[in-house]
């Protein structure tokens, strides 16, 4: 007996150490484009799965082109996108896949105009920017305004806001050779915080030490964005390179969902529907 119970805990030992848990799966969802989009698509992520524990969902930004071309790499899932593709990346996919890629549209946005809070100029109209941004106005005086040189501050050219504002203020003109690129849309904030007479351009839901200026003369608000009076609006995309399925069709139908569009509105963009409860 006194042998058995010396033996009996070497075998449960044994025993136990030879039971160990099958280890979780972890499905893994990988996001990438937009900056614009990142501070949203990463409170969507956050939230996604406190709800569902056995996903991870990595976001990164670097700009709508940045995020097509890793798209095209299979490097992620998703692209983020604030704009369409352009022909030339329709064109990459189909020759590397054969298809065109998919598009969901999952929410709205629009673009406010940034100023110094200590700026007396506080309202633009779109032909005032086309010229303030393309350089055919030059000095704040101009705009009854201070006599002090503007500083336009703009996104890099790798950025789907950079590219939307060319094409639909600028109407396809060249930015101005004295602007100030940025690589995020926060840089353009803390430019313009720190320099009364610079302006630069960024989502609405983006705050900071800054005034958003009035275009045409209606506030950039989601309000006027979602009675369609703003002037400065866009949609904002995923794209995918074939229709989501699996672990990528639930993550982009809660997104849809009313749960994934609160966040959206809460994070201070407009959802695709205008009461999302």
């Amino acid at each position: 007996m006194k042998k058995l119970l010396l033996y009996l805990p070497v075998i449960l030992f044994f025993i136990l150490s030879g039971c160990t848990t099958a280890p979780l799966e972890v499905a893994i969802i990988k996001i990438k484009g937009s900056d614009t989009m990142y501070n949203l698509v990463s409170r969507l992520a956050e939230e996604y799965m406190k709800k569902n524990p056995g996903v991870s969902v990595y976001v990164e930004g670097g700009g709508t082109a940045t995020g097509i071309k890793s798209l095209a790499r299979g490097e992620v899932d998703i692209c983020t996108a604030s704009r369409t593709l352009k022909s030339d990346e329709v064109k990459l996919l189909a020759e590397k896949f054969g298809i065109l890629g998919v598009s969901t549209l999952i929410a709205k946005d629009a673009l406010s105009i940034f100023v110094n809070q200590n700026n007396s100029v506080r309202s633009f109209t779109s032909g005032e920017l086309k010229n303030i941004f393309s350089g055919k106005i030059k000095n704040w005086k101009e705009l009854q305004g201070t006599d002090a040189q503007i500083i336009p501050v703009i996104r890099n050219i790798n950025s789907g806001t950079y590219l939307y504002f060319k094409e639909h203020i600028l109407g396809g003109e060249e930015y101005s050779e004295s602007s100030i690129t940025c690589n995020t849309t926060s840089e353009i904030i803390r430019a313009v915080e720190e320099n009364k007479y610079a302006v630069g351009y960024g989502g609405i839901g983006f705050n900071g030490d800054i005034f958003h200026a009035n275009v045409d003369g209606i506030a950039p608000t989601v309000q006027n964005v979602q009675a369609g009076i703003y002037p400065i609006t866009r949609y904002l995309y995923f794209f995918t390179l074939s229709n989501p399925e699996g672990k990528l069709k639930k993550f982009i139908d809660w997104v849809l969902s009313a749960d994934g569009q609160n966040v959206i509105s809460q994070s201070g963009f407009i959802p695709i529907w205008k009461n999302p409860n």
